[in-house]
């Protein structure tokens, strides 16, 4: 069986792009925008989302600036954290923690009968993250959601991407109403892989 034709990685990374934005074609999205969403299609190799995936007014600036400050990051998983490219992201001075295996927050979420995923997100804020990325927990979201509502958090960026059935659309659909600067993808898709893309997507322009 023949191998493929082009072997170089940055070369299938080009060629892959060049197919998307074939295949996309005229778009809604500005400079700043399309290299996230292409990105997500690229990871996923699906095109709805051109369609499902929303940005805030101005969002990605303001994400890059945080990201150039020195943002602490909150990832409501360990499988967003490990897709994170540590590299871009020491490069910037930013940190990435998740907090949804800690001890303490199991413990405590026994206790009161609540998912780790609202302890994690709590005692994210409560480090001062200020970067968030939610792509399984639609109960971080929200939870997310109740204390801006409270002005208990000033996010810089949210990136809400939750998977799922149960909550996930309704909570994407929230915080896309919301006035909170974030990048969503409306409806039931999404996950870890997206979340991460994401931001590794704005950290390459943060670093380019």
């Amino acid at each position: 069986m023949a191998g493929p034709v082009i072997v170089k990685p940055e070369a299938i990374e080009a060629e892959s792009f060049r197919l998307i934005d074939a295949e996309v074609g005229p778009h809604q999205f500005d400079e700043q925008q399309w290299p996230v969403v292409r990105r997500v299609i690229h990871t996923t190799a699906d095109f709805s989302f051109a369609e499902t995936t929303e940005f805030s007014f101005a969002v990605v600036s303001r994400g890059i600036a945080a990201l150039r400050g020195g943002a602490k990051i909150l990832c409501d998983t360990n499988m967003v954290l490990s897709g994170i490219n540590k590299t871009r992201l020491a490069t910037l001075g930013a940190t990435a923690v998740c907090h949804v295996a800690d001890k303490d927050v199991a413990a405590v979420a026994k206790e009161q009968g609540i998912t780790r995923s609202i302890l994690a997100l709590r005692k994210g804020v409560a480090e001062g993250c200020n970067i968030f990325l939610i792509g399984n927990a639609p109960t971080a979201l929200f939870e997310l959601l109740r204390l801006a509502e409270a002005g208990k958090v000033d996010p810089a960026l949210v990136v809400g991407v939750p998977v799922g059935f149960v909550g996930a659309a309704e909570s994407k659909e929230a915080l896309y109403q919301s006035d909170l600067p974030c990048i969503c993808c409306r409806g039931r898709k999404g996950g870890s892989a997206i979340a991460a893309t994401i931001l590794n997507a704005l950290m390459i322009q943060a670093t380019g």
